[in-house]
């Protein structure tokens, strides 16, 4: 009879975890060495008037001004 094969399977595990380790590592190198500014102007979004995410801001702002009394503001109940 053969042996177990418990230990091919131990140094199957072994190799699979170490190719792990070694492509995460890899990674983690790659995202250290990549440029990345963490500037705040880096990171701004912008929205535009239909609602698309951009990255610069919108040179016409289309401002709409509601008047006071046309406003609906909702108030409290008052419970008694």
């Amino acid at each position: 009879m053969g042996r177990s094969q418990n230990a091919f399977i131990k140094k199957q595990k072994a190799e699979q975890k170490r190719k792990k380790k070694l492509a995460k590592k890899e990674k983690m190198d790659a995202r250290k060495t990549e440029d990345s500014s963490g500037k705040l102007e880096d990171m701004m979004a912008f929205v535009d008037e239909y609602g698309n995410i951009t990255t610069d801001p919108d040179k016409e702002a289309t401002r709409v001004t509601v008047e006071k009394h046309k406003r609906n503001v909702s108030q409290r109940r008052k419970i008694d």
